[in-house]
């Protein structure tokens, strides 16, 4: 079963429900006759029968949890939706990490004495990086709060609030290494298969943007049996079958651990769909089949370094002062091989648009995180 939702569906995701004649949850956010489409009572029975679902949106939860009252999925959802019951759970693996829940009105009265630094805060209930913050020092602490006050005033209204919501945040220890993402979706017998497993890099330690993030051979060949274990111990305390996810964390030599883990997804905005252009995976037949990669064979002759960026809206602009995006410089500075290009409505989304890119090696991307988008915003005279 699938629900598609805003913020966005793209053609590929469309063709291959359409392809494999997918049952897809009857709504006004797609309107294609050649689609399976079926109704909320048909939606419930077959779910009920077939125990699988798929959303390309957290914006769907809510109809999940209406439709489906009746069984264990809204539970499950909210264990990880909600990121301070996420580290209730991940204290049976991890026992010594601190974290801590703080209601938005709280905040300002919070005792910057109190805390071990580095340290994150972020939206319990969030999406992408909005509202997330390193807090590196005491000095800092009150600038940092006045920062994310106008960063979650900026994005309020974007998303429905069990998908992004300011009322309660969650303060943790600042986690050390690499930061990934990845796609994995845990079976009928509870075993985590891993789809795509992307690195997300930073140009500096305040950066927590989401302008890229980078796949290849090497990165899945370095962590594929790691991540497998950890993702194994997380199945197992929330009994997880036939359930699709995309989980953050980092990874710091044997150190792994998890940052959050988003329900019945992969990778947000159909940017999941880069596993197909870089290793031949269609994520939403694997997941429907209960198909596993033969990453061994996949990634023998697999060659360069794939990766999805992001142009982003700057925050300090203005919506109703921008005419439009100049393309063509930002394609010029990018510099390397473009495989897709998804365009987005500024003026009611926080991109200008999303792109699939190839390069021979991970040096010829880095210099896109320190691209500033406001150089290519068009401005109204």
């Amino acid at each position: 079963m699938f629900i598609l939702e805003e913020p966005y569906v793209s053609d590929f995701c469309i063709e291959s429900l359409k392809k494999n004649s997918y049952p897809i949850l009857k709504t006004d956010i797609i309107r294609n006759e050649e689609l399976n489409f079926v109704s909320e009572n048909d939606f419930v029975s077959t779910y009920k029968e077939t125990q699988k679902l798929y959303t390309n949106s957290e914006n769907s939860i809510q109809k999940i949890e209406e439709l489906l009252k009746n069984t264990n999925l809204p539970e499950t959802i909210r264990l990880f939706k909600d990121k301070v019951k996420t580290r209730e759970l991940l204290s049976k693996i991890f026992p010594d990490f601190f974290y801590k829940k703080a209601a938005y009105k709280e905040l300002s009265t919070l005792n910057a004495d109190e805390f071990k630094y580095p340290f994150v805060i972020k939206p319990s209930v969030g999406f992408l990086s909005f509202g997330v913050y390193t807090v590196w020092n005491k000095d800092e602490f009150n600038s940092v709060i006045e920062k994310l006050k106008l960063s979650m005033d900026k994005v309020k209204g974007y998303f429905p609030e069990n998908v992004l919501s300011g009322e309660n945040f969650i303060l943790e220890e600042f986690i050390e290494g690499d930061e990934f993402a990845v796609d994995v979706y845990f079976n009928s017998n509870s075993k985590p298969v891993i789809l795509n497993i992307f690195q997300h890099p930073f140009a500096d330690k305040n950066d927590v943007s989401d302008r890229m993030y980078v796949t290849s051979s090497d990165i899945i060949s370095s962590y594929l049996t790691s991540f497998t274990a950890l993702f194994e111990k997380i199945g197992e305390y929330a009994k997880l079958k036939n359930f699709p996810a995309h989980i953050e964390l980092r990874a710091a030599g044997d150190k792994v651990i998890p940052i959050e883990v988003n329900p019945l997804r992969f990778a947000g905005w159909c940017l999941t769909d880069i596993a197909y252009y870089a290793y031949g995976i269609n994520p939403y037949e694997y997941f429907m089949e209960e198909k596993g990669p033969d990453w061994s064979m996949i990634l023998e002759n697999n060659k360069g370094v794939y990766a999805f960026v992001m142009s982003e809206v700057p925050q300090d602009v203005e919506i109703e002062r921008i005419s439009g995006f100049d393309f063509d410089s930002f394609k010029r500075d990018l510099n390397v091989e473009i495989l897709d290009v998804r365009n987005y409505d500024f003026n009611v989304k926080p991109m200008f648009n999303s792109l699939f890119v190839k390069a021979e090696k991970y040096d010829d991307l880095k210099h896109i995180l320190k691209l500033d988008m406001k150089k290519y915003v068009k401005l109204k005279h």
